[in-house]
């Protein structure tokens, strides 16, 4: 099929966006699907003329975006959380251990670019599910192929014949892939139940108590927040905290030393709360990191500070 690039853009843009989400859902990393992405389009490009029609077009396109997916993964290391490395520490005056360059930790990604609309909406079985930090962690643990068909047919709500066509394999392959996947899911303490928001004036109200105990260094109102359990992790330090003795001892002593430290601007990150943090100092105001919240019955059950500035932008606007 031959077209302009004007045409083509018309035709496929539509997709962009579920096809970022997918890449995201697979490879665990922003950077990595915006150029995964961009590499499905220039290979779409390529071989558009080679399109026949004999699938959709949308189909076409993810077949193209999960094979390069697919090729990446051969040589990229999975994305973990520092808990999915390593134990908790309970003792907030034990050292931090150092940064380990040979990691790459898993990054979160704006609600905006991984939401509707779609171009086909009614395929996407509860996005912001699919997108929560605990459920791509967990995908981490997959093998690249379990992935996709985990995603294609648990998230896309694809037939087992259609991933089989796309994947080049049998019915027979994927089920079994698809049972594996699911099982190996179930098993991941990265899994989460009853991980759902308040309602909205709840939500915000927590969120506000949350800002100003940071932004005021206020220990008193951040325990009255906490789950009794809650966890804190904070990339790309391994280690990770687990009880609430432990994360506000750290937090306390480390992070909330005096008012005036921290401003805090609400986002959505992964289908749940989130801030982007900026620190103060004396030289003015510099971007820091993101703050992902996982809310379990009203409380705060985990906190996951992303200490990267450059994920900044993409929650900037």
């Amino acid at each position: 099929m031959k077209v302009s690039n004007d045409e083509f853009e018309r035709l496929t843009d539509p997709y962009r966006r579920e096809l970022f989400a997918h890449c995201y859902r697979m490879l665990g990393s922003i950077h990595d699907a915006e150029d995964l992405v961009q590499e499905t389009y220039l290979r779409a490009w390529r071989a558009f003329d080679r399109f026949e029609g004999r699938s959709t077009l949308r189909v076409w396109l993810y077949k193209i975006a999960t094979m390069a997916c697919l090729t990446a993964l051969e040589t990229r290391k999975r994305r973990p959380l520092p808990s999915d490395v390593g134990a908790p520490s309970n003792d907030p005056k034990r050292p931090l251990a150092s940064a380990e360059p040979a990691l790459v930790w898993l990054e979160p990604v704006p609600d905006a670019l991984v939401s509707g609309p779609f171009g086909d909406p009614g395929a996407i079985v509860d996005a912001n599910t699919s997108v929560r930090l605990a459920f791509i962690a967990a995908l981490q643990t997959l093998s690249a192929r379990q992935r996709a068909v985990l995603i294609l047919r648990d998230v896309l709500a694809w037939r087992a014949a259609e991933v089989a066509e796309l994947l080049d394999t049998s019915v027979d392959a994927v089920n079994s892939t698809l049972r594996r996947a699911r099982a190996q899911l179930e098993r991941s303490h990265l899994t989460e139940e009853n991980v759902v928001d308040p309602v909205e004036a709840e939500l915000r109200d927590i969120l506000d108590r949350y800002v100003d105990a940071f932004e005021n260094a206020d220990i008193d109102k951040l325990v009255g927040l906490l789950r009794e359990d809650v966890e804190l992790e904070m990339p790309p330090t391994p280690t990770w905290f687990r009880g609430r003795d432990a994360v506000v001892g750290f937090l306390g002593a480390h992070i909330l030393r005096e008012p005036g430290l921290w401003r805090m601007v609400p986002t959505r990150a992964n289908g749940q709360s989130a801030l982007v943090i900026y620190e103060r100092g004396v030289g003015g105001e510099v971007a820091h990191g993101v703050n992902v919240l996982t809310l379990v019955d009203n409380r705060i059950a985990r906190i996951t500070i992303f200490n990267d500035s450059k994920l900044v932008p993409y929650f900037e606007g």
